[in-house]
């Protein structure tokens, strides 16, 4: 079939909102563009800044994503964006999100925060390994979209 008869798709922007954008949103926008770049116009934003998170560049680099390139942003500097859906992944981000203006629909998935539970780990590896666990809990998320915002 001629490639001019194939209609694209409009990929989806999905905006993932946490606190800091130090760490969750950060993994699923580097989840995002990873597996679904097809159908998935990722970003990640927070409502503070907290920098990027070294624990989850570093395993996100483990499981092939490299999100070293992401930096800390604030939803502000996303406001020209007309998102199709705002993922919030922490707590404080769906209590605090802000008004989306048109048909942008707001979904919570919370995911634990990592900086917070591996403060309480005995060793690195064992705080490393609450960030795996988020990280694989993020991705496993990201595979079910979009058709997990249908439901």
């Amino acid at each position: 079939m001629p490639e001019n008869s194939v209609q694209m798709k409009r990929r989806l922007k999905i905006l993932f909102l946490c606190t800091g954008n130090s760490c969750r949103s950060q993994m699923a926008e580097g989840w995002a563009r990873h597996l679904k770049a097809d159908t998935i116009e990722p970003y990640s934003a927070g409502i503070e800044t907290h920098g990027l998170n070294p624990n989850a560049v570093l395993v996100m680099a483990e499981a092939g994503v490299d999100i070293s390139r992401h930096r800390s942003k604030l939803v502000e500097e996303l406001k020209n964006v007309a998102f199709d859906h705002v993922i919030t992944v922490c707590d404080n981000a769906h209590e605090s999100c802000p008004l989306f203006p048109g048909k942008t629909r707001v979904v919570h998935v919370g995911f634990d925060d990592p900086p917070r539970l591996a403060q309480q780990a005995n060793t690195e590896e064992e705080a490393l390994g609450i960030y795996r666990r988020v990280r694989d809990e993020i991705r496993a998320f990201i595979e079910k979209l979009p058709e997990a915002l249908n439901g």
